[in-house]
Order: C-alpha cells, then structure tokens, then sequence
C-alpha cells in the first residue's frame, strides 16, 4: 500500500464524517461549511489521483470544480443574505 492509497483512504474518512454533519447539522451554516469542505477534500482527491496516474488534464478538472465550488458558496450566501429568491 503506498502513501497515496493512505492519503486518499483517510480523506475518504475525513469526508464520511463531514457528510455525518451535513447531514445531521444543527444549523444551515454548519451544512454550507460540510459541503464546502466535502468539495475541497473531492479537489485534493482528485489532484492525488492526477498524480498517481501521471495525468496532467485531471488537474485542469480539478481547477474547474475549485472555481465551481467557490461560485456555488458565493451564490448560497447571497441567497441565504438575502433570505430567499428575490424578483
């Protein structure tokens, strides 16, 4: 077992247990913050994976599902900011 297969099974962890709090989250904040976190430890998954099958695209993939998952927390605050959708 090489240290990426560690790396990438206690990441796997990691997000089984930020999932058990989006899920059971007391409070809205503390579901944005476990999806926000789901989407970083899916990122560095991802990068990880890149480099253990040396292939260089998984990291422009990677890049766009950063720029995604920061547009899409932007857009919940805003919605939640401004308590709802407004015409």
């Amino acid at each position: 077992m090489s240290i990426f297969e560690i790396f990438l099974y206690i990441l796997l962890i990691t997000t089984s247990i930020v999932l058990y709090r989006v899920i059971k989250g007391p409070s809205l904040f503390d579901r944005i913050v476990g999806i926000n976190a789901i989407g970083t430890k899916t990122i560095l998954m991802i990068v990880v994976i890149s480099y253990v099958f040396e292939r260089p695209s998984f990291l422009d993939i990677a890049l766009l599902y950063a720029i995604l998952n920061f547009i899409g927390s932007i857009v919940i605050s805003i919605y939640i900011e401004r308590g709802g959708v407004t015409e």
